[in-house]
């Protein structure tokens, strides 16, 4: 894209909780960015979700509050149809003053994980389901949304309800044609079992990629839903006594001459496969934060309410955290079922694939399959809060193995922090912090 055709275009890298930290430019910055001149605090990647500096954290007086070079990705300059002012976005990762790598960015962490792919002749392919909730734009409650036809708000889900797709054909019609304009390769639309709720699902895609997608795709979401009279959230919870917003994320392992590693000719799959389930499962429990990171993803992560709450796997069994879907066998793959629409995605993919490897480099055995509820099995659970989360994070020997440290600690830190701020705040109230920043 060329980026001299907008008056001025917009850098950002993604922070520990997934928001787009960065600058407008004006367009004679364009030459300028392949050498690093753009700069911004290290810190600015360790905001809390109230946008504020993580009191203690050695980025900030310790160090001078020093700044990074913020690099161009592969993934290249992107348009905002979001916007009414023509502009482009270049997606940045951070870098030291000498050029290496800012460990505290999540891009490069998931960079790292495939890396320790590559290193076998693999290439990881991923996909992501997301789920979002349209929301009525009063500020002052959290409504639900009111059909576009009637006016009405609406009171009942539209489980696959092409007359709820209908009602909202115009938003839906938007994000097709502003997801090719970015390049983002946006697969079916349904809506889902909330009110006004929504899930889109991006194509198979190698894993850098589409990690960049959904994140990408994230804040287009937000952006058009607002162009067309909406708030879309990615809250875990947004209503208590509806369903939650999850993200689903697909991954298969191709070799160097094209094959699924997974593949074996049979739906069970080979031992390579049962080997990455069995890394998903060992590490689920310690990553819990990653997946649920908020104070609202513990309301969604309830035995019997579609997501999650036990390291389980099974095949075409969508009560476990971890299914494999059936198909054709050169389309193998681990779909998994436990993060919350309002995860990072670049920490999400990194602890998911990292898990992934470690089950496959330790010859990890799992469990049996499940079949039925899954429920009712006795599993080891996931952490049931968020401060039992942040603690078995920060020891869990095996998140130790995938993420840095910088990224262990620097979330630590942020995590804590939120939680004592949050914990002043009434839960019916979470939303006015949620809503739109996750």
């Amino acid at each position: 894209m060329d980026l001299t055709q907008f008056q001025t275009f917009r850098v950002a890298a993604c922070d520990l909780n997934g928001r787009m930290r960065g600058k407008r430019l004006p367009a004679s910055f364009a030459d300028k960015l392949a050498d690093g001149t753009v700069r911004m605090p290290l810190s600015s990647l360790n905001l809390d979700i109230f946008g504020a500096d993580i009191e203690g954290s050695p980025l900030v007086f310790e160090s001078g509050d020093m700044d990074g070079r913020l690099f161009p990705t592969e993934r290249g300059a992107v348009p905002l149809p979001w916007l009414e002012e023509p502009q482009g976005l270049v997606p940045m990762v951070m870098h030291h003053e000498d050029g290496t790598p800012f460990r505290g960015d999540p891009r490069h962490a998931l960079a790292d994980v495939l890396a320790r792919f590559d290193a076998r002749g693999w290439e990881v392919f991923a996909a992501t389901e997301l789920e979002f909730t349209l929301v009525d734009p009063d500020g002052k409650s959290l409504k639900t949304v009111r059909d576009p036809r009637s006016g009405r708000r609406m009171k009942a889900p539209g489980i696959l309800s092409l007359g709820q797709m209908d009602a909202f054909d115009a938003f839906i019609s938007a994000l097709y044609a502003a997801g090719a304009e970015m390049e983002i390769p946006v697969e079916s639309a349904i809506s889902e079992a909330g009110i006004g709720q929504f899930e889109l699902t991006l194509h198979h895609q190698s894993a850098m990629r589409a990690a960049d997608d959904t994140w990408l795709f994230k804040n287009l979401i937000k952006g058009l839903a607002r162009r067309h009279g909406f708030v879309a959230t990615f809250m875990a919870k947004p209503f208590p006594d509806d369903s939650g917003n999850g993200m689903h994320m697909h991954f298969s392992v191709l070799d160097r001459e094209g094959r699924n590693v997974f593949d074996d000719g049979t739906p069970r799959g080979t031992e390579v496969l049962r080997q990455a389930v069995a890394g998903c499962l060992a590490a689920m429990p310690g990553a819990t934060l990653i997946f649920a990171p908020h104070a609202n993803s513990y309301a969604r992560l309830v035995p019997g309410a579609h997501a999650p709450t036990g390291a389980g796997w099974g095949y075409e069994n969508r009560t476990t955290a971890l299914r494999i879907p059936g198909g054709p066998g050169a389309a193998r793959r681990i779909e998994h079922r436990v993060a919350g629409g309002d995860i990072n995605p670049y920490l999400t993919f990194a602890a998911i694939l990292g898990a992934a490897i470690i089950g496959i480099e330790d010859a990890m055995t799992p469990p049996e399959p499940l079949t039925g509820n899954a429920y009712a099995a006795d599993l080891p659970q996931l952490a049931p809060d968020w401060a039992t989360a942040i603690a078995r994070f920060e020891s869990d020997p095996l998140i130790a193995r995938i993420l840095p440290p910088e990224i262990i600690a620097n979330l630590v830190m942020t995590k804590r922090q939120e939680l004592r701020h949050i914990s002043g705040i009434a839960a019916h109230d979470h939303w006015k912090t949620y809503l739109e920043t996750v």
